[in-house]
């Protein structure tokens, strides 16, 4: 079945991140660092870091502390908040923000908003967590209308402006890359289509979601239509759990390391329903089995990926949970085992080298016969003139 967007895809880190609550946390978040270099230098596009208030393993409070960080550190890659939560700050702080690091990254930074993932960060604050969504909303508008240069004066539940306006503005024009977040609900679709954002889609991957994300772009393709943009696809972004080693078992095996502690965070913190029971015995086969995640070989990513592709239509890129499934020196091989094989086959890096390579195979009797007898007629040559 033919795609309905076939372009290049990017491939990038969401680095929530679940850090094991084993792991020294002054260290955690400079690996997160060690990390984005190493990505940087091995050809990956983005990195998104979130924020995260509680629960003890996703540590990153200030994502734009981590893109200001990083930033000194790279050269190329492009730097997400993944997410900013809206509804815990005052917009205009956020925007003046936003708009510094898009000069400080000369247009690497990617804004990207949401109404924050953990309830209990939302009890700390004292926002009522059913009006997270609408927080969210009305943030984000005020914060567009200040990217754009607006003056702006308004009152809400969550903050109040008055003829507020960014002291510089963005760097890139007419504004910073903004993209919204959807997980289930249409909800974070909508919000991005009305206002012609960037989609990033969070979730697992097994068939019924892509289903629903399936009929959550079209939700999006609708709207964006009425509302006067033209929906992108190239700036749809999908989340996948991967872990890839040189061989299945040598996968399984480092994804054993850390799979449980992160199941039992799926259980005890987040709010969305985890898909592996806690006692299950063989846990990393049961996030196989279920789609959960993907590990195995670099073919197994590709054939994943494609899976998703085909489901979907197509999208933009697509972005690799960061976790501590398996030890750090098998994590960073397999970012290095995507760059070298799955990202070159999405990318379409080798298609001219391949043509050249079966080119010079099917003319390489006549190449060889070739490059015999001129040769032997060299060869020659150099007989006669030692012969006079």
């Amino acid at each position: 079945m033919a795609l309905a967007y076939d372009g290049p895809m990017r491939f990038g880190l969401f680095l929530a991140p679940f850090h094991s609550k084993r792991l020294d946390p002054t260290y955690a978040l400079e690996r997160d660092l060690l990390l984005t270099e190493h990505l940087d230098r091995i050809g990956f596009d983005e990195v998104w870091y979130g924020e995260h208030h509680s629960g003890g393993m996703e540590i990153i409070a200030a994502p734009e502390l981590m893109i200001a960080a990083a930033a000194q550190r790279t050269k190329h890659i492009r730097l997400g908040t993944g997410v900013k939560s809206l509804p815990y700050h005052h917009p205009l702080m956020v925007a003046e923000t936003m708009a510094q690091l898009d000069h400080m990254t000369r247009g690497r930074a990617i804004f990207g908003i949401g109404p924050g993932a953990l309830p209990s960060d939302a009890i700390m604050l004292g926002i009522p967590i059913a009006e997270l969504r609408n927080r969210m909303e009305e943030s984000l508008d005020a914060i567009i209308a200040l990217f754009k240069g607006e003056t702006v004066t308004r009152r809400t539940a969550g903050f109040e402006m008055h003829n507020a306006r960014l002291s510089v503005g963005c760097f890139s024009k007419p504004m910073m890359e903004v993209t919204s977040t959807s997980i289930r609900s249409p909800a974070g679709v909508v919000a991005a289509a009305r206002r012609g954002l960037g989609l990033l889609t969070l979730g697992p991957m097994d068939d019924t979601v892509l289903d629903m994300h399936a009929s959550n772009w079209r939700i999006y393709e609708d709207e964006a239509r009425k509302n006067g943009h033209v929906p992108d696809r190239s700036k749809w972004r999908i989340t996948l759990m991967m872990h890839i080693a040189e061989s299945r078992e040598k996968a399984m095996a480092d994804a054993a390391w850390g799979f449980r502690e992160f199941n039992d965070y799926m259980h005890d913190v987040v709010g969305a329903p985890p898909a592996i029971p806690r006692d299950t015995s063989d846990i990393v086969g049961a996030a196989i089995e279920k789609q959960v995640a993907v590990i195995g070989t670099p073919d197994d990513a590709i054939n994943a990926i494609e899976r998703v592709r085909q489901k979907l239509g197509g999208f933009g890129a697509v972005l690799l949970f960061g976790n501590d499934l398996a030890p750090w020196p098998a994590q960073c091989r397999s970012f290095e085992l995507i760059a070298e094989f799955v990202k070159p086959h999405f990318a379409r890096a080798n298609r001219m080298r391949q043509t050249s390579y079966d080119e010079t195979a099917k003319a390489i009797i006549e190449l060889r016969e070739g490059a015999m007898a001129a040769s032997s007629a060299a060869t020659e040559a150099y007989k006669k003139k030692q012969s006079r």
